[in-house]
């Protein structure tokens, strides 16, 4: 279930509110310029779809969102809990950044957890899949996969190229609760 928490900055250990009602957590996110959506794909993804399967089933909302905001480019990533790179590509994320882009994430399978700070505020965004998060360019954030990562992702770029994360050097981001592990379900 997607879950949006919202914290004081100086108070990680007692959320301000809790939602895991869609709206509720779109309503709160647009409150502070971030972007949340719901979106069902147009037709049916197999298990290891190739990765213009799964943008072919989301192409409606992929080219409105592209016409609304000038993204230029999409791929899709995945990951899985038995990659061998999975504890340096969950750390490469883990410390507060920004970007010169949005950031925008459209989960069609798994979870990952997108944290952002914004006016002395932490919000902790759980992501699943049917779940787009739009984090406008300038927000400070951090991303978590868990120890076990397992998502696939659609991501919209403006310039893929220019995607780069800018560290702020705070240690915010240590304070906070990590992503737990999501049950696989079947």
């Amino acid at each position: 279930m997607s879950r949006l928490r919202i914290f004081d900055e100086n108070r990680p250990g007692t959320p301000l509110s809790v939602h895991t009602a869609h709206a509720a957590i779109a309503r709160e996110l647009a409150g502070v310029g971030v972007r949340f959506e719901q979106w069902a794909a147009s037709q049916p993804i197999a298990p290891g779809a190739s990765q213009d399967e799964v943008i072919a089933a989301y192409r409606a909302d992929i080219d409105r969102l592209m016409r609304e905001e000038g993204y230029q480019s999409v791929d899709v990533i995945s990951l899985a809990p038995d990659h061998p790179d999975r504890a340096a590509l969950r750390q490469k994320f883990l410390s507060e950044h920004t970007h010169s882009e949005d950031e925008v994430r459209f989960f069609v399978a798994g979870a990952g957890q997108f944290t952002l700070h914004i006016d002395g505020k932490v919000y902790d965004v759980l992501c699943e899949a049917g779940d787009l998060i739009g984090v406008p360019d300038g927000t400070r954030h951090w991303f978590d996969m868990s120890e076990a990562p397992s998502f696939v992702a659609i991501r919209l770029f403006t310039n893929k190229e220019g995607w780069v994360a800018n560290f702020t050097g705070s240690d915010i981001a240590q304070g906070f609760p990590r992503m737990e592990p999501v049950a696989a379900t079947g």
